[in-house]
């Protein structure tokens, strides 16, 4: 593995070759780079030589507006000259970015990993901070990474800053998720079992498993304090009884369905056709069996709730025996009623599948991956009618990315990292009387740290370029007034 340290964005690495400093890979330059990489697996089962660590993947994944989360894997060289992760602490130094003098030591983890994930809290908001990752004496550095070498990015500059705080109270906070994919047992898999995939290490838990109890774990936790969950889609591999049936006891030991936690679901989760599936309900071409809908839900059913004030609506945009997305003209005409009863209600929609035109040419997959362009456009229009809708959350891609709308419209249309692997966690929406928080979270128990490391390995070690978005996509701050969800 080559790290190359870098004082800023843009310039040279260490061996002189000029680094790009433009957006991450297109889906020809990845597919491309995907036949040449190599690929690299994290295992733990050798033992590291004295003197060989170093520090690396070092990203700067949270900035709220007082609180701040880097991660990073410490690795060390074995007898064969392979690197393999090894044990260190966990230490980060930081100073505000216009004070005199080093950064001072402000967390410092005794707790021995290489996996390591550190959250420091009682930031200004709207303050930039210098700031240095440690471990054992090694500074983390960024993998040679795009995504951590865009101009400005914290991880080259060493300098983030937090975001503003949006005015008045908080209200609520509602967390945004998706590609659980439980029941997956090779992840990283494109197209006809290529890119090589990864598995979990023998011996551990399913890494759906794995990391959906992270997630559900750290939202209960009072420094996430999620007050409510929603599910975009792919809670399941392929839709199976015992699949569907497994994701819903983990959301029913959570939370209550419907005040709790809301789902919609994904293109895994359509109905099936064969034997697995023959004992559950048919949809109505009788060959196809609906076990996902068993545990969840009749197929193509708008989701219409209210917590409190705030109104959530789910869609689903699936097809039968198919990735891409539709919106039948059932579903249509219910969210029209729907809008046109109340346009100015507070709403945040959320459906497995992008709706704009940024969305279906970024995507490795290409533009019949996402929602088609006439539902597209058709929704989109609906979301002129009734300014209360602020946000759409859409999964599949498995990536943090936010996109501008293909029509005049003050809505965020937001596509959030897979629950399932790197880089693993989910988004808060902290909603404040002035506007509302975005912030992306990784999830951080010991086997989801360990799995959303050895998952790097998956597009032959590109998915950060893919899948981590930048600093921006996922972190920000929109100003709009919600005084009256209080």
């Amino acid at each position: 593995m080559t790290v190359t340290t870098l004082a800023s964005a843009g310039g040279t690495g260490a061996n002189g070759d000029a680094l790009m400093t433009c957006c991450g890979p297109n889906r020809r330059r990845m597919l491309a780079a995907l036949a040449a990489a190599p690929i690299m697996l994290a295992t733990g089962t050798a033992r590291a030589q004295p003197n060989s660590m170093i520090a690396t993947d070092l990203e700067v994944v949270t900035l709220t507006p007082t609180s701040a989360i880097a991660t990073w894997t410490t690795l060390g060289t074995d007898a064969a000259g392979n690197r393999i992760p090894v044990d260190a602490g966990t230490q980060v130094r930081l100073t505000p970015a216009d004070a005199v003098g080093p950064a001072r030591l402000v967390h410092d983890d005794a707790d021995r990993t290489p996996y390591h994930y550190a959250e420091v809290t009682g930031l200004e908001p709207g303050r930039s901070y210098r700031f240095e990752a440690w471990s054992d004496g090694v500074r983390a550095v960024p993998a040679a990474t795009v995504v951590t070498h865009l101009p400005g990015s914290p991880e080259c500059t060493g300098v983030f800053s937090t975001l503003a705080l949006p005015p008045g109270r908080l209200l609520r906070t509602v967390a945004l998720c998706n590609d659980v994919h439980f029941g997956e047992e090779i992840a990283g898999l494109i197209t006809n079992g290529f890119p090589p995939g990864v598995r979990q290490e023998p011996g551990l838990a399913p890494y759906p498993e794995v990391m959906l109890t992270a997630m559900l774990d750290d939202l209960r936790r009072p420094d996430r304090g999620a007050n409510q969950l929603l599910l975009a889609g792919d809670l399941t591999a392929e839709a199976t009884p015992d699949q569907s049936r497994a994701v819903r006891a983990h959301l029913d030991s959570w939370g209550r369905s419907g005040r709790d936690w809301f789902a919609v679901r994904g293109n895994h989760d359509r109905p099936h056709v064969g034997a697995d599936y023959a004992a559950c309900r048919p949809v109505s071409d009788a060959d196809h069996h609906d076990c996902w809908g068993e545990s969840f839900g009749a197929r193509g059913q708008l989701v219409d709730h209210r917590v409190g004030e705030l109104r959530l609506l789910g869609l689903d945009t699936t097809r039968l025996d198919q990735a891409g997305g539709t919106i039948d003209p059932d579903q249509f005409a219910h969210l029209r009623e729907v809008l046109r009863a109340d346009p100015d209600r507070p709403t945040l929609v959320f459906g497995h599948h992008p709706v704009t035109q940024n969305s279906a040419l970024s995507n490795i997959n290409g533009p019949d991956f996402i929602l088609n362009r006439a539902d597209a456009t058709t929704l989109q229009n609906l979301y002129r009618t009734a300014p209360g809708v602020f946000l759409h959350h859409a999964g599949h891609t498995h990536r943090n990315r936010r996109t501008a709308p293909d029509l005049p419209l003050n809505v965020e249309f937001l596509e959030v990292g897979a629950v399932k692997e790197y880089p693993g966690g989910y988004t808060l929406v902290r909603v404040y009387e002035g506007g509302y928080t975005v912030n992306f979270y990784k999830t951080r128990t010991p086997a989801a740290r360990r799995w959303s490391t050895r998952s790097r390995a998956e597009y032959l070690g590109l998915i950060p370029e893919y899948t981590l978005g930048t600093t921006a996509d996922r972190n920000h701050v929109v100003l709009r007034d919600f005084s009256g969800l209080g």
